[in-house]
């Protein structure tokens, strides 16, 4: 008997664990993450605002998962992998969904991995197309918060340890970094580097500026739906900085304990213009439209994602048998 026929059983017992373990892991991680929310103050919260308010939020959100779902059509063009959209798109949607919600490691890697698989894409593609995503997110925020932090567009509060020319130092350092690999993507002569038999290889310019573009789009878009929320007397630029301080505020400064970063930070560089109750309002109701309206659909769309890859798999599995039985 041939290794390969020796080590399949080890690998089928393997991939059924895995997963096993996922299909545990993800109802383990909705529950403490519905448990731990404070269902009145979300109802209440959105019920401060009309319905037209709560439509436009509503489009705003599709717009941004929209983004999201097709940064991996950029991937497509990456990795030349001929999945067709209709594949891609609510895959896509689902990963960013339960990133947003429940971790990276099980929306952004874990996800990505087992439904890409089971449409047939091997891991080294999927290793390509999720590094991919990842750098089309990170290189919009790195131009927005880079020209924000750098033209000194946000004010911190006093008691922040990050001053003010640290942070514009900061956004310099962040535009640099996304200059840099535009300038590489258009001028290097050399477009592939070997990394643990990883392999890197530059896109093209045209490439790199869409990144770049629905990124940047992608960012400004969650910020619009929080200025929407807030109170009138913020202007949109105070809000899109905030946000692009949040990202990064776990980091850079000291939260007090209690506290959501993104609620801490806000109400650290709002007190002197809005009401606490009302940034939370905002916050609960931006958590709610933006985070667990997309969760709760893409919950739906996972289980008929599994359901019509079981379909395929059974279908395969008899034309398999049905061609050994012929031969």
């Amino acid at each position: 008997m041939s290794q390969q026929n020796q080590t399949n059983p080890w690998l089928r017992w393997g991939k059924r664990l895995l997963t096993a373990l996922f299909f545990i892991l993800v109802p383990v991680l909705l529950f403490m993450l519905v448990k731990n929310l404070e269902w009145s103050e979300v109802v209440q919260a959105l019920k401060s605002y009309s319905p037209l308010m709560l439509a436009g939020c509503v489009a705003i959100t599709a717009t941004s998962f929209l983004l999201f779902s097709s940064y991996d059509l950029l991937g497509r063009a990456y990795t030349g992998h001929r999945l067709p959209a209709r594949q891609i798109l609510p895959l896509t949607f689902v990963c960013y969904a339960f990133n947003l919600n429940l971790s990276s490691w099980v929306g952004a890697i874990a996800l990505r991995y087992r439904l890409y698989s089971r449409l047939g894409l091997g891991v080294a593609t999927v290793t390509r197309i999720l590094t991919f995503s990842l750098i089309t997110n990170w290189l919009g925020y790195m131009i927005l918060a880079g020209g924000v932090f750098s033209l000194r567009l946000v004010r911190l509060p006093e008691q922040w340890e990050i001053g003010a020319t640290a942070l514009q130092a900061i956004g310099i350092g962040l535009l640099l970094v996304a200059a840099t690999y535009l300038l590489a993507c258009r001028f290097a002569t050399r477009r592939s580097w070997s990394w643990r038999d990883h392999e890197v290889t530059l896109p093209s310019l045209k490439l790199a500026l869409a990144q770049a573009g629905m990124s940047m789009c992608n960012w400004s878009l969650s910020s619009l739906l929080v200025f929407l929320l807030l109170p009138k007397g913020v202007d949109y630029p105070t809000v899109l900085g905030i946000m692009l301080v949040s990202s990064i505020a776990g980091v850079v400064t000291h939260i007090p304990a209690g506290l959501g970063v993104l609620e801490a930070v806000f109400i650290a560089m709002l007190q002197d213009q809005v009401p606490k109750g009302a940034v939370l309002a905002a916050l609960i109701g931006y958590r709610a439209i933006y985070l667990l309206l997309p969760l709760l659909v893409a919950v739906v769309v996972y289980l008929v994602l599994e359901k019509r890859a079981k379909k395929l798999r059974q279908k395969s599995e008899r034309a398999g048998r049905l061609e050994s039985e012929g031969a």
